[in-house]
């Protein structure tokens, strides 16, 4: 029986992130999991690519990206059968992302429908839209980040559950276009 790591040092509790790199890293689907993977304990490749139902060289690639980004970072080495076996660890608990770009973003949500469509049990999705007052919107904006805060239990043995939080202004809606073709609905293929 293998000796299991001792406990990592804990994450910072809040990674801004900013930089260029940071958001290619979070563009791919595989790289999001490979964050909500390491979400609540450090993992070796090999542990992700279990998890994850992927293969070890395609994780190793983006466990790379990821680490070169300052996303992840080795928690601990281990000396295992001749070589040395990295557990990998977020660097935050939570990632901030201040001014989300459009890759990103798509890339969380094609992540999270990952995680919807393998979910072992029935989940909550909802969309709404809701009219507040600035002020109403930065009160529930914070309700939100502390109700999710405070549902955090230290429970090893329990279920990881996956929740996803945005609160955002829906777009002024644009006059639609004049002209001969204003009225056609199309789609383009390519």
């Amino acid at each position: 029986m293998r000796d299991q790591p001792s406990p990592p040092p804990p994450p910072e509790d809040v990674l801004e992130i900013g930089a260029p790199e940071q958001f290619a890293a979070l563009a791919h689907p595989l790289r999001q999991r490979l964050l909500f993977a390491l979400g609540h304990r450090p993992a070796t490749i090999s542990q992700l690519a279990a998890q994850l139902d992927a293969k070890k060289g395609n994780v190793a690639h983006h466990v790379k990206v990821l680490r070169e980004a300052g996303l992840i970072h080795v928690a601990e080495t281990r000396q295992v059968r001749g070589g040395t076996e990295q557990y990998y660890q977020r660097t935050a608990r939570r990632m901030l992302v201040a001014e989300p770009q459009a890759a990103g973003t798509a890339a969380m949500f094609a992540a999270v429908a990952q995680e919807l469509d393998l979910s072992p049990t029935d989940h909550h999705l909802t969309l709404r839209h809701l009219r507040l007052s600035p002020a109403a919107a930065r009160e529930l904006g914070e309700a939100l980040a502390k109700l999710v805060d405070d549902a955090e239990e230290d429970a090893e043995d329990e279920p990881v559950h996956g929740v996803l939080v945005t609160l955002y202004q829906q777009a002024t809606p644009t006059a639609p276009p004049t002209g001969p073709a204003s009225g056609a609905v199309g789609a383009a293929g390519g």
